[in-house]
């Protein structure tokens, strides 16, 4: 992977950043943790500018937020509340749980996104509750913008100041999320297990 990752990066510079940070978004196996301070070495190899490196990731990840938002408004509040009242239990919420979610979501959005792009795992599905609340595109992509150029500026500096050691990144990196994955899982297994 990181070989593909460094030889489209080398091919087609800033715009490789774009399309892998893109297919990082759709394809969570691609991870930005890899893409990201690998760019940066490159910067401190004199091969891109910072600046760019970060426009470039930022540009792609936005790009990439784009359909999981738009499955968000295609799924929308009703049919989810129609699969929660049908299949409840799985889900772990019913339709007035949704309706709650909903109310928070317009209520704290804006603070969800840009906090939800800086956390691993759940950065690309952050854009699903946005599609569902329909949220202001406008909106949606500033607050997108934000945190993820905030992400790629931050894994871009460290692989920049961590020079040919920016592997490191994506194993601190790694293990948070998998850390993350597992405190979703539990708490799902806990929800199925104590739902009525």
């Amino acid at each position: 992977m990181a070989t593909w990752v460094t030889d489209t990066i080398y091919s087609f510079g800033y715009a490789g950043i774009v399309f892998l940070m893109l297919l990082e978004n759709v394809f969570p196996p691609i991870p930005s943790e890899v893409i990201m301070p690998l760019a940066g070495f490159m910067v401190s190899q004199g091969k891109f500018s910072l600046i760019g490196i970060i426009a470039a990731g930022t540009a792609g990840s936005v790009l990439g937020a784009l359909p999981f938002y738009y499955i968000g408004c295609w799924i929308n509040e009703e049919r989810l509340k129609a699969l929660a009242d049908r299949y409840g239990r799985w889900l772990t919420v019913s339709g007035n749980d949704i309706e709650r979610s909903k109310a928070w979501f317009d209520k704290h959005g804006r603070t969800a996104i840009i906090l939800g792009r800086l956390v691993p795992a759940v950065r690309s599905l952050i854009s699903i509750p946005a599609g569902i609340a329909r949220m202001n595109l406008a909106i949606f992509l500033t607050y997108t913008t934000v945190g993820t150029a905030l992400w790629t500026a931050l894994l871009a500096f460290l692989g920049y100041y961590l020079g040919s050691n920016f592997g490191r990144v994506g194993e601190y990196v790694d293990r948070i999320s998998w850390l993350v994955i597992a405190a979703i899982v539990l708490i799902y297994i806990v929800r199925v297990i104590r739902h009525k």
